[in-house]
């Protein structure tokens, strides 16, 4: 019988299909090469925010995307978590896009250069930008006033009174200077020395990075030097940002093929197909945000002094000093996160002295008013930097404050009406307690007394159910005599 063999072109027939599928999938839209990696910007920038948006820049270029965006709702922060930003956004190799959104939003002082640092900027309607002017841990506005800024633009002219006597045309030596052009000195800005420096710098800083992109350096300067403002509408009119539009969707749709310089040289954005990801911060980062809150910080600090105090009251509770000692750890290491004055935290811990104090010595409420007072303008005082995002609500700390010095002194009168009771267990409960005569007997017998059987001695005989008052005790044995009429037992004897 004669077989046949196979053959060559139909053996290779699978193999070529899986070449072709593996080809097709390879160019299909959506591949890698159009995965957009989200970040978000929200509140005041510090640390935590700073250190999100550092790896979530790192995770992009790790995965080789093709666009990072960061939606930015922020009213400005602090200075050298905005410069790790920028840093990380000018070293990185895939472009970023900062995106002003949703409506409402804003991109405030920081946000604004972290805006003009970006590949792309874009906004949506009735967002705004602007107010970069820099603060100082003080609060502090270190805006030069508007007749300076002038002449710093124009340099120094002289007074009215030498216009007055130098005759148009003539030096002050009667010589004829039309010819020689006027000698401008440039004005120095108000302020200390450091002021000048610091308000130098951050002109300097945002024009560099308004010309790195091709973006509007003048409008820049004036958002330092004037606290100047832009509408999403003005930006995109006067050239600080690029695209105007409504959704993220709009935005990777509009920034599809367009060209940017970045790191790695000229790069062309493909976002027709986009993969979205949502880049999340880790428990620890997460955990980073909620201390960098001004309450959170201000709560844990509470419970951690709370928790020592009643520790100390009641040695061996451990419950509550070690849940303090937790708070309060936890408290000082959400304190290196963000600026806060450490005058203030001694107010604080002086108020929450106070309304001890008033627990223990009542004073007609001098001392718990001064506690509470301490206690407000500290809590005011530690958070009151001037950098936007750090503050905190002058309600909450009222309200804070009433409720923790009606705890501390609800707490401490009630540990003093403990203290004055008396004792309720041992020999000292005992003797002078009322029990239950269990059998008659006229010289040693049975009596029920704090839910257990007692054996006592009695002068006098005695009869079952009788009442009767323990006089003393000599080691377990109880002595009693008949109780006084019209008094009760305190418990009743097992059945």
């Amino acid at each position: 019988m004669k077989t046949s063999r196979p053959s060559p072109i139909r053996s290779c027939l699978p193999v070529a299909w899986l070449l072709a599928a593996a080809a097709l999938l390879t160019a299909a839209p959506g591949h890698a090469q159009d995965r957009v990696v989200n970040l978000e910007i929200k509140g005041g920038i510090g640390v935590a925010t700073a250190e999100y948006i550092i790896k979530g820049i790192e995770y992009g270029n790790e995965q080789n995307a093709n666009l990072i965006v960061l939606n930015t709702d922020t009213p400005g922060g602090l200075v050298n978590a905005t410069r790790d930003i920028i840093q990380a956004i000018l070293a990185s190799e895939v472009p970023v896009a900062t995106y002003v959104t949703p409506a409402g939003a804003r991109a405030d002082s920081a946000g604004t250069y972290i805006l003009l640092a970006s590949h792309v900027a874009a906004m949506a309607p009735t967002t705004h930008i602007g107010a970069a002017t820099p603060v100082s841990m003080t609060g502090d506005d270190l805006t030069p006033a508007p007749e300076d800024i002038e002449r710093r633009i124009r340099g120094t002219e002289p007074d009215a009174g030498e216009e007055d006597s130098i005759a148009e045309g003539e030096d002050q030596n009667g010589q004829d200077s039309s010819d020689e052009a006027p000698a401008e000195e440039p004005a120095t800005l108000p302020g200390s020395a450091m002021e000048r420096k610091v308000l130098n710098d951050a002109i300097s800083y945002i024009r560099t990075l308004a010309e790195r992109h091709g973006r509007n350096a003048d409008w820049a300067e004036r958002a330092v030097t004037e606290a100047a403002t832009l509408t999403a509408d003005e930006a995109l009119e006067q050239n600080v940002i690029e695209y105007l539009v409504a959704t993220q969707d709009e935005l990777l749709a509009a920034v599809d093929g367009a060209t940017v310089e970045t790191t790695a040289g000229d790069v062309t954005i493909a976002t027709a197909n986009p993969e979205i990801d949502e880049y999340q911060p880790n428990w620890r980062l997460r955990l980073l945000m909620v201390l960098s809150q001004p309450e959170i910080l201000l709560l844990l600090g509470l419970v951690g002094v709370y928790g020592l105090i009643l520790e100390g009251w009641n040695p061996g509770a451990l419950v509550p000093g070690t849940l303090g000692a937790i708070c309060l750890l936890l408290a000082l290491y959400g304190s290196q996160t963000i600026p806060i004055n450490y005058a203030g935290v001694a107010l604080i811990l002086l108020g929450v002295g106070l309304m001890v104090a008033e627990a223990f010595a009542p004073s007609f409420g001098i001392l718990g008013l001064g506690g509470i007072a301490a206690f407000v303008f500290g809590a005011i005082l530690t958070f009151d930097s001037g950098i936007p995002g750090f503050g905190i609500s002058i309600a909450f700390v009222v309200a804070l404050a009433i409720t923790a010095a009606l705890f501390i002194v609800w707490v401490v009168s009630y540990l003093l009406k403990l203290r004055n009771r008396g004792a309720v267990s041992g020999s000292e409960s005992i003797v002078g307690g009322l029990g239950l005569v269990m059998e008659d007997f006229d010289d040693e017998g049975k009596v029920w007394l704090e839910g257990e059987a007692w054996r006592a001695r009695t002068r006098v005989p005695l009869k079952k159910d009788q009442e009767v008052l323990v006089t003393a005790m000599d080691g377990l044995i109880l002595d009693v005599e008949p109780a006084s009429a019209g008094r009760t037992a305190a418990a009743e004897p097992a059945a």
